[in-house]
């Protein structure tokens, strides 16, 4: 079954086709023009890319609330349901539904599925996923913490099963990459995450804060008056290493780190160390840690901050072998000698757990 992968993100939208034996027949990759995708430039895509030749659709969709657990074929019932959840994403449910109608009208007779980020961690138990807040608030359900970067999740861990021949009892996957997420899986299912009710929850990301006080976000509105509009915009856009070292690239902090820079210094120390607190709570989830997974544009291609995260958790039993973790490339195993705990890096292949979804749904 060739299927066509859609990942609609918040600048752009990627088009993949994937032939019968998952192997990457081409891509494309579209920028969005005033926060709306062309729909002309679409349509150009799909035809440059063959895409009437798939047997089936595959859309991201950001978030599926607490209904959705599962890839799910589209129809209009299902669709309108998502446009009511967009006010738990308004920055990225209307992206995702974008790309469902626009692939949609331009191949009307494909079936779609929707693969959902928030699904693999529909697992977490109450503990991990309840905040401890009014019961009034909690009593629809919605108030709660949801998790993202699902797919990437669910790939990394059925990716590193097939790599040491069996699921981990107990493994933490880092996805690091402009936007960063810990998941705490369990024999294949997640049972905690940094991300909660929204993706500004846990890690310090490109330009996300992650974590901060809420009685800070409420001392900056009262005393600061500075509107919630404001406030959304500065903790999503202008945070995490863009508030603290004026870019939001990686590259270049660790470069200007390097040379000196004291704004870049800080920077990567907050990082690894909010980084290794949190992978500490994801082995405290789990009681212990077997394998840690590195995945993500940084987790893949920055080795001084696997070293770095390696490093604060060595009281775990991580080690990486040094030469391994510097020449690392695509899915590689990095464990340093005699270390327990397996480390890996793995290549982010969302398209992949996308289409697998897919032909669970609509069969081989």
């Amino acid at each position: 079954m060739r299927i066509l992968v859609v990942n609609a993100g918040s600048s752009s939208i990627k088009l993949s086709l994937l032939d019968d034996e998952d192997q990457l027949a081409g891509s494309r990759e579209l920028t969005a023009h005033g926060g709306r995708f062309d729909e002309k430039e679409v349509q150009s895509s799909l035809d440059k890319l063959g895409a009437a030749s798939a047997d089936a659709v595959g859309h991201r969709v950001v978030h599926g609330g607490s209904e959705f657990t599962g890839p799910v074929r589209l129809d209009g019932t299902v669709r309108a349901e998502l446009g009511a959840l967009t006010d738990l994403a308004p920055l990225h449910q209307p992206k995702s539904l974008a790309g469902i109608d626009l692939v949609g009208r331009a191949l009307p007779g494909l079936p779609a599925v929707a693969c959902f980020d928030t699904a693999f961690h529909a697992t977490m138990p109450a503990a991990a996923s309840t905040y401890a807040l009014p019961e009034r608030w909690r009593r629809h359900g919605q108030v709660r913490r949801y998790g993202f970067h699902g797919l990437s999740h669910a790939y990394a861990t059925r990716r590193v099963s097939e790599l040491t021949g069996r699921t981990p009892p107990r493994l933490v996957v880092c996805h690091l990459g402009s936007g960063a997420s810990l998941a705490a899986v369990r024999d294949g299912r997640s049972v905690d995450t940094t991300m909660g009710f929204t993706p500004l929850e846990g890690l310090v990301m490109g330009t996300r804060s992650g974590t901060v006080d809420p009685g800070l976000v409420l001392w900056l509105i009262q005393h600061e008056k500075i509107s919630p509009d404001e406030l959304g915009t500065a903790l999503e856009e202008d945070s995490g290493l863009a508030g603290l070292a004026g870019t939001s690239d990686m590259r270049q902090v660790l470069s200007r780190a390097g040379r000196g820079d004291d704004r870049a210094r800080q920077a990567l120390d907050v990082y690894v160390h909010r980084l290794c607190g949190l992978a500490g709570s994801m082995a405290a989830a789990l009681g212990g840690l077997d394998t840690l997974v590195f995945t993500g544009g940084v987790g893949e291609r920055a080795p001084d901050i696997r070293r770095r995260a390696a490093a604060g958790l060595s009281f775990l039993g991580v080690g990486l072998d040094g030469v391994g973790n510097t020449g690392a490339d695509g899915d590689t195993d990095i464990t340093g000698p005699g270390a327990p705990v397996r480390a890996f890096v793995i290549a982010a292949r969302e398209d992949l757990e996308i289409a697998r979804q897919v032909r669970g749904i609509l069969g081989p």
